[in-house]
């Protein structure tokens, strides 16, 4: 058993999701204000990862269309970093594409307004995000993460 947190990093906001123990659900957590770019946005997430007994990150990697990094893939890059460094946890990066569009969709299919898409669209790609990583059969830690 398992609990991965799901990271939607933005220019405002950080969305997050957690899995369920068995590593099958992302359900959302919460949204704090931030981008990653602080000591406080790092101490928060620690906090939650210890509340939740997080064994395991997983950040969104905002990559172009066609697959190439631009200045928020970099920026995400250096974000899990240092949060690898700070919890000592093997944090992953997904492939994000997209996820901010489908977050959308679906809430505008669900008829949520646009003031309450606006607060929740962080939590929905961060579960996107890690709905993806989890489908995708990544439940126990890859040599390739970071920590």
């Amino acid at each position: 058993m398992m609990r991965i947190l799901g990271i939607d990093l933005g220019d405002k906001r950080i969305g997050l999701a957690l899995s369920d123990p068995m590593g099958w659900t992302a359900q959302g957590l919460e949204v704090i204000s931030g981008s990653g770019g602080s000591k406080n946005d790092i101490r928060k997430i620690r906090d939650i990862v210890v509340k939740h007994e997080v064994e395991k990150v997983v950040v969104g990697l905002p990559l172009n269309m066609d697959g190439s990094s631009g200045p928020r893939a970099e920026k995400a890059r250096d974000f899990a970093g240092r949060l690898a460094r700070a919890l000592d946890l093997p944090v992953e990066m997904w492939d994000e594409r997209l996820t901010t569009a489908e977050a959308q969709r679906v809430l505008i299919d669900a008829d949520v307004s646009r003031a309450r898409r606006k607060q929740v669209i962080d939590k929905m790609a961060a579960i996107l995000i890690l709905q993806n990583y989890l489908d995708a059969g990544h439940r126990k830690a890859e040599p390739d993460s970071l920590a």
